[in-house]
């Protein structure tokens, strides 16, 4: 559905589509210089949803460098989106607060204010998933002609105000709500922790046979998983780094393989140990134990910890892993690199374990999860809300651009306005202007 009183046009039509700088791989700028230099991480810094606006940079161009390498500039109010990879799938966008440059991983839409508000395109673009323009199946990526013949539903000028206005308002109500949801996960997050502290403090049982040594004194060995490239389809998911979760495997997002010999490798057995040894220095060494819900294999960035069962209880060490007191010891021994950290198996093996009985690892897992059993089911549902707050987002974008979001009230409003210009007029310039251009 749309309303009659707009046009639907090709992207093309009406902006200027921006492909291709001219940057060498990998270029990082220069430390000063005239016009502010973008990297594609850049945009995918900012939240994925709301307004964002690309106000500074850490790298420049100056005029020479530019006439080097023929870099395209481009202007102020531009929508800036990667156009390959991962940072394609994050369906991220930003606005350029002056002329600028971005590097190859990047493309630009601008479209002229006289006829289109670029918070309109902006809006209008961010309910756009680029991924299903991609042709590419292993590695998505988009090309100009691509993001060309995107259909773009065009409105009065006063209708495109309105709309804007609508939607700044319910997206500031939903980020209000989103920041509530999120300071209750922080708060349930502080209190795992502190039960977790008690129960490897002792604090849980009247033990006093704790007895501190080094993983490498209650497991057999570390193992690597698979780095073999996964597939959106196949015999077996391949669980990742993204798929440990608050201790417990998440099943959502999954890739797959269907490489009989990897799948025999690295096949997961139940209350198997899965540590990730590669993130962001926030999530590296995160732990979590699988339960044998459904075949799996796993991933390279993930360790295997194989523990003499006959000494220690899985569910003892995975809770262990996630405890501050591993944490602390992880934040030591992990290297650094670009955005990421990482604790190999050597380094792994070393961590300090809290070993006791079988018998006594038993009573501990069992005080802990007496205790989070509720937190758990209460970051379910938090969980869950998040999820839907998206969902409400996406449903804001697809009726504002159906025509639906806006009240017949509101709608009248917009007909008084003294610049009210219909859409077919608002065509007509926008052709007209490229007509005396070239």
């Amino acid at each position: 559905m749309m309303r009659e009183d707009w046009i639907t046009v090709e992207l093309k039509e009406v902006c200027e589509i921006y492909s291709g700088t001219g940057f060498p791989k990998k270029y990082q700028g220069l430390k000063e210089g005239k016009y502010p230099f973008y990297k594609v991480g850049d945009i995918s810094k900012n939240v994925q949803n709301g307004f964002r606006t690309l106000k500074w940079s850490d790298n420049y161009i100056d005029e020479g460098t530019l006439l080097n390498i023929k870099g395209k500039i481009l202007p102020k109010d531009c929508i800036v989106f990667a156009k390959i990879g991962e940072a394609l799938k994050l369906n991220r966008r930003a606005i350029t607060s002056s002329d600028c440059l971005v590097d190859n991983n990047a493309m630009g839409i601008k479209a002229n204010n006289d006829f289109i508000s670029t918070s309109y395109l902006y809006y209008f673009f961010l309910q756009v998933k680029l991924e299903d323009y991609s042709r590419a199946t292993t590695v998505p990526s988009v090309r100009k002609t691509d993001i060309e013949s995107i259909r773009f539903r065009l409105a009065s000028l006063s209708e495109q105000r309105a709309i804007v206005d609508k939607i700044d308002q319910l997206f500031s109500e939903l980020d209000n709500g989103i920041a509530d949801l999120q300071k209750a996960k922080e708060k349930l997050e502080i209190y795992r922790q502190a039960v977790l502290k008690k129960a490897f403090e002792g604090e849980f049982t009247d033990t006093n046979n704790i007895e501190w040594v080094t993983l490498n004194d209650v497991c057999f060995d570390v193992e690597y998983g698979t780095s073999s490239k996964s597939e959106n389809d196949g015999l077996v998911p391949v669980l990742r780094m993204g798929n440990i979760l608050n201790g417990q495997i998440d099943w959502e997002d999954l890739k797959f393989s269907s490489n009989k010999a990897e799948i025999e490798k690295y096949s997961l057995n139940k209350d198997d140990v899965l540590f990730n040894r590669t993130n962001s220095p926030e999530h590296v060494g995160k732990t979590a134990i699988f339960k044998g819900e459904q075949e799996a294999i796993f991933a390279g960035y993930l360790i295997r910890i194989n523990y003499d069962k006959e000494i220690v209880n899985g569910n003892y060490l995975n809770y262990y892993l996630n405890s501050h007191i591993a944490k602390k010891h992880g934040n030591i021994v992990k290297s650094f690199g670009v955005n990421q950290s990482n604790i190999n198996g050597t380094k792994l093996k070393g961590y300090p374990f809290p070993k006791t009985s079988l018998e006594e690892q038993g009573e501990i897992v069992y005080e802990i999860e007496t205790r989070l059993s509720v937190c758990d089911s209460i970051l379910r549902n938090l969980e869950e809300d998040l999820k839907k707050a998206e969902v409400l987002r996406q449903s804001i974008l697809k009726k504002a651009f159906e025509g639906m979001l806006l009240d017949e009230e509101e709608l009248e409003a917009c007909r008084e306005q003294v610049d009210r210009e219909p859409a077919e007029n608002l065509l007509r310039g926008i052709k007209q202007e490229r007509d005396e251009e070239v």
